[in-house]
């Protein structure tokens, strides 16, 4: 009998091994069944598909210890597969310094366990080319990595990807302690007649001082742009108008801007990854999705100094003149750790951005959650986008927040300057330049700790439209401010915050309360303002009596707001 039982327990043990074998082996490779439960159509992924050719950058030339410049090797190597029709470049254990890396199609750049490619701080090496930041045409520093009309590209294996962005970023002082910023200023470099901001040089200190955000946009040639190319910091990886991209497994980190940026990429595999930089670095995204077809971005990390998984589509004329959408993204299984968000969607998405489902991920510390944000001059439609399953902790500002009105600000510096709850009344005609967020569904989140749980702040004249909110539990100082909305479902929420008001509703038509619990009731638990409000519905729980806790202000009309 015991001989039996351990038969039975070996079995079942194999059995389980094999299953998880299958499990993993099923993560690893695209299938359709890798999109069930996804509430869009959305088809398989094409991975890259690379020939078995291989070559080590070491029998190129290539010198470890990061003292000799490698350039040549990588493009020896590249080279070398590319005559056999493509295949993969090892890169082996070592710190390997090299110039720009210019990617070409059917490669894979393979970075061993202990390899470190780190990108040389001389910014001769990196040419003024014509190529797309934030969202507009312009001329930058050629990307560390770039590619452009590429098909099969991957980035596999543990290794480290290092950008060397310190020597080309600006730092705030207010971002670093005293020391570091000490340190920093005896470095060289310059500092604004404020003494607020370090420049890596005076040609940037200058320069930057007619840029809108990071662009010049009052440049034209690239003569013009040479004169000030310490201020033309690049993305670390731009890959541009392309099919079949991979990163999987390895680690990108201190990125010169962004890290990575697939531009006008269909098929884009994301999986294992870690991206990493430095909380005080100036733009130091994660990675910007960029007017991409089928994403999926899995099983990964971010700890970043920017907005950390950002979805994009162009910024104002230029981006709704490419009129190229991202669209089909699936978002899950992530972590995201220090960042301004842990997964945003614009501010530049004047192309719009459509299917898009996030689920399974947990934000720590991140400055925001869940972050929309887009102002009047964009355009653009983001519509469609499904999120569940989400855990938040330690959220410094709002948990998830829809903004309107953003004007270049993380949400922490938008609140310092009393920003972020001014309501801007004025109705403008609508145009081709009005931003749209439509059909958006989000459930099952817990927010453990945040200033404010919900803020969804429309514009007068382009309401938030269809937005469902269920299922969630909440600790935070304040509860929900909606703003400008238009069609407002808000369900099953267990409310735990510090201020009386758990629901600030100004200018909102159609919005619907019910299955609400707060920590404590008070007559001002709901307030409702705004002579533009229509069709508001308080359903009452066995918890919860809306009409003893709900303040109507003076400009409400009558019978706008029923009780149930």
């Amino acid at each position: 009998m015991k001989t039996k039982s351990i038969v039975q327990l070996v079995v079942i043990s194999l059995f389980f091994v094999a299953s998880c074998s299958k499990s993993k082996e099923k993560n690893e490779i695209q299938t359709p069944d890798n999109y069930e439960g996804i509430e869009f159509e959305m088809k398989t992924i094409q991975e890259p598909q690379i020939p078995n050719n291989t070559v080590n950058i070491k029998d190129f030339g290539a010198v470890d210890g990061g003292h000799v410049l490698n350039t040549k090797a990588f493009e020896k190597a590249i080279e070398a597969v590319t005559k056999k029709g493509g295949g993969k470049v090892i890169i082996p254990a070592g710190i390997w310094l090299t110039g720009p890396i210019i990617l070409i199609s059917k490669l894979e750049l393979h970075a061993e366990a202990g390899a470190l490619i780190k990108f040389s701080t001389n910014k001769d090496l990196y040419p003024i080319i014509e190529t797309n930041f934030e969202g507009l045409n312009t001329w930058r520093c050629l990307s560390p990595i770039y590619g452009k009309n590429l098909e099969d590209v991957a980035f596999t294996g543990p290794g480290i990807w290092d950008g060397s962005g310190d020597a080309w970023r600006p730092v705030k002082k207010s971002k670093i302690t005293d020391k570091h910023w000490g340190k920093l200023v005896a470095s060289g470099g310059f500092v604004d007649n404020n003494k607020m901001v370090w420049y890596p040089s005076e040609q940037f200190k200058n320069a930057s001082k007619n840029a809108e955000l990071n662009v010049r946009k009052d440049l034209k040639t690239k003569e013009e742009f040479k004169q000030i190319r310490d201020f033309l910091r690049p993305v670390m990886v731009s890959i541009q108008n392309s099919k079949r991209v991979m990163f999987s497994g390895s680690v990108f980190q201190n990125s010169p801007a962004w890290c990575l940026h697939p531009l006008m990429v269909e098929d884009l595999i994301v999986k294992n990854i870690t991206v990493r930089n430095p909380h005080y670095s100036q733009n130091g995204d994660g990675i910007d999705i960029e007017s991409c077809k089928n994403v999926i971005i899995e099983n990964s990390s971010f700890d970043v100094g920017d907005d950390a998984i950002c979805i994009k589509s162009g910024k104002d004329k230029d981006g709704r003149d490419r009129n190229f959408p991202c669209e089909n993204l699936i978002i899950r299984n992530n972590t995201v750790y220090h960042g301004h968000g842990g997964v945003t969607v614009g501010s530049e998405m004047s192309s719009g951005v459509k299917n898009m489902h996030v689920s399974n991920c947990t934000f720590i510390g991140t400055d925001v959650g869940l972050r929309f944000k887009s102002k009047r001059g964009r355009g653009g439609v983001v519509e469609n986008i499904f999120i569940s399953d989400i855990r938040m902790t330690d959220i410094p500002t709002n948990a998830i927040s829809f903004n309107l009105y953003y004007g270049g600000l993380s949400v922490s510096e938008m609140l310092a300057k009393a920003k972020n709850n001014k309501t801007v009344a004025k109705v403008v005609p609508v145009s081709e330049t009005t931003p749209q967020f439509k059909n958006i569904f989000i459930q099952d989140i817990v927010i453990q700790g945040a200033y404010q749980a919900v803020f969804l702040q429309g514009l007068p004249e382009m309401n938030l439209e269809n937005i469902k909110i269920s299922n969630l539990l909440v600790k935070a100082d304040k509860g929900f401010s909606i703003i400008d909305a238009n069609g407002v479902n808000i369900s099953n929420v267990n409310l735990t915050v510090k201020e009386d008001v758990k629901f600030n509703i100004y200018n909102t038509k159609n919005l619907e309360l019910s299955a609400i619990e707060f920590n404590l009731n008070s007559e001002n638990s709901i307030l409702i303002n705004g002579k533009a409000s229509e069709n508001i519905q308080l359903k009452s729980s066995s918890k919860t009596d809306f009409s003893k806790n709900t303040l109507i202000g003076e400009t409400v009309e009558e019978h706008v707001v029923k009780f149930e």
